[in-house]
């Protein structure tokens, strides 16, 4: 009959150690979701007009009723480069093309809705739109 290798001192420490480790840091990334946001990003992805949208927003924070909400629109960078990104058939097009001019149109409406359906619940005051950088970054495009 073989006898079951047995771990060391050492090697059981150190598995105790990182099941510890792996036990903070579920508590530290737990402690910090917040149900209510999930609620409300809920509330948006079930938008069937938002969610056949190309550009998905978020709810980032909610604090003292004000709605932090991703956009890809800023004063920092120019929306022909986001419509340029989500409609590839826009590259070629100036900005005052009719179809650049509708698509601005269709973002202002969907970014509106979005703005709406948050700012329609009771405990949302206002909202306060954030430059979704994130974004950008994953379409490789580095703002500054």
């Amino acid at each position: 009959m073989t006898e079951k290798p047995r771990l060391d001192d050492f090697t059981k420490r150190y598995l105790v150690g990182l099941l510890v480790i792996a036990v903070l840091g579920f508590a530290w990334w737990f402690s910090g979701w917040d149900r209510r946001i999930g609620q409300l990003n809920a509330i948006l992805e079930a938008d069937e007009e938002l969610s056949a949208y190309p550009y998905q927003f978020k709810v980032l924070s909610l604090e003292d009723g004000v709605a932090e909400i991703s956009s890809p629109r800023s004063a920092e960078v120019p929306v022909i480069k986001f419509l340029r990104i989500v409609f590839p058939q826009l590259r070629d097009s100036s900005v005052t093309d009719e179809s650049v001019m509708a698509a601005q149109d269709e973002l202002v409406t969907v970014q509106s809705r979005a703005g709406k359906l948050v700012s329609d619940e009771e405990d949302v005051k206002s909202i306060r739109w954030s430059l979704d950088r994130q974004w950008y970054e994953s379409q490789g495009m580095y703002l500054d």
